[in-house]
Parts: structure tokens; C-alpha cells; sequence
């Protein structure tokens, strides 16, 4: 009977661990390490208020407030616009670079946010599992607007 209930508490204790990482964030800093929004591991894209600005779907889709979608992020790196226009893109070490391959950023291992002068620009903290394309389309492509 010990041994049903050490496992049967083994098995909540599991479940509660993945029911709290899927609702885990990463929270976008500036340079000043204040927080400027967040990116939950669902693709909810929050300014530092936490009012959702915007979502990143699964299929990488990029929606604004208002749920129109206003780019997507390829599985290559690829970063597009509203039309299917190539606007910039990922590469798999972080370097982030514009449309005319020009290298305008780079998310280090650290999670480092850094633009095209090396100078940091900002950090993403917190559940580090958010895809480096997701936190360049935050800095560099998409919401910058909504966090000033």
C-alpha cells in the first residue's frame, strides 16, 4: 500500500511540474534590465503591463493584438511579413539579420540581446525553451512599437 501511494504521489507531483512549465515565461528586459514585456511558453506575447500585444503561434504564424497576422517565422530561421516577404532571419548560432542579410542582432547563448554594434540591447530570462526566433521577432521585427 506504500508503495501505491509513493507513486500515486509521484504521478501529481509530475503532472503539477509539467502543468507549471507550460505556463512558464520569458520575460524581455532592456538594457537596464527593466522589464519590457514577455513571451509565455503558449506564444502569448505581452507588453510589461502583461495586456497581450500579440501571439506567436506553433506554426510560427506572428498576430498582432487584434489576432490579424502580421508575419510568420519560417522553421528555417526565415522571418516574413504580412505579404510572404522575406524580412529578415535567424540564424542557428542567434545571429539576427535584416532583409539584406545585414547582420542588425544577435541572441547569444546567454539570452543576450545584442544589436549590430555588439552593444546590449536587452535580455530574455526565465523559461529559456522560448525559441530564439520568437525573441528576435520581439526585439528586431515585429513589436518593437508596442514596447516603447
Amino acid at each position: 500500500m506504500k508503495r501505491l501511494i509513493i507513486r500515486v504521489m509521484a504521478a501529481i507531483v509530475v503532472i503539477l511540474a509539467v502543468s507549471i512549465d507550460s505556463q512558464a515565461q520569458t520575460e524581455l528586459r532592456n538594457a537596464s534590465n527593466a522589464l519590457i514585456g514577455k513571451i509565455d511558453s503558449n506564444g502569448a506575447v505581452r507588453n510589461r503591463s502583461n495586456a497581450q500585444i500579440g501571439k506567436i503561434d506553433n506554426d510560427g504564424a506572428v498576430r498582432d493584438r487584434s489576432n490579424k497576422q502580421i508575419g510568420k517565422i519560417m522553421s528555417s530561421g526565415a522571418i516574413h511579413d504580412h505579404s510572404n516577404k522575406q524580412i529578415g532571419k535567424v540564424d542557428s548560432d542567434g545571429t539576427v539579420r535584416n532583409h539584406s542579410n545585414a547582420q542588425i542582432g544577435k541572441i547569444d547563448n546567454n539570452f543576450f540581446v545584442r544589436n549590430a554594434s555588439n552593444a546590449q540591447i536587452g535580455r530574455a530570462t526565465g523559461n529559456t525553451g522560448i525559441k530564439k526566433e520568437w525573441i528576435a521577432a520581439f526585439y528586431f521585427f515585429f513589436f518593437t512599437d508596442e514596447v516603447k
